[in-house]
């Protein structure tokens, strides 16, 4: 599994005009699911993002994480990070899962994220979204649990 994750002082996803998820300072986390993945991807995914130290500490270092500051997580599926673009002019979306898969693993990641952090808000799995968010910093990362197969 894959996470965008992105440090914002605020985010929010709308499906057809209407707020489906919102967060003020904290993460927008981009979610892709690949082919092989399992619910034990989804698990240590969801343990760095809510680990992974990219808020400033009284120092000004990036030294705290999510479960540090108590931000807001705003988890946001998005299939085409799973693409391969390593040739040609137009992505392979071949590695990502297919979408049952997809959906079962995101809504699994959500269920544990609920339960392990406070506030959690998502985005809408296969609709078609429209995505705000200020970055902070800018502070950008890419996370991946790499497919058991």
């Amino acid at each position: 599994m894959i996470a965008l994750l992105q440090r914002v002082s605020e985010a929010a996803v709308r499906v057809d005009g209407e707020t489906v998820g919102a967060i003020g300072p904290g993460i927008l986390a981009l979610i892709g699911v690949q082919r092989g993945d399992t619910e034990a991807q989804a698990a240590r995914l969801l343990e760095r993002i809510l680990g992974y130290r990219l808020f400033e500490d009284a120092a000004g270092r990036m030294n705290l994480s999510l479960l540090d500051t108590g931000g807001g997580l705003l988890l946001v599926p998005q299939f085409t990070l799973a693409a391969d673009t390593r040739k040609g002019m137009r992505a392979s979306l071949t590695p990502a899962a297919e979408p049952g898969l997809g959906r079962a693993l995101f809504d699994h990641l959500v269920s544990l994220a609920v339960s392990a952090h406070t506030p959690v808000a998502t985005g809408r799995f296969g609709a078609h979204m429209a995505v705000s968010l200020v970055n902070d910093g800018p502070v950008t990362f890419w996370l991946e649990v790499p497919p058991t197969s």
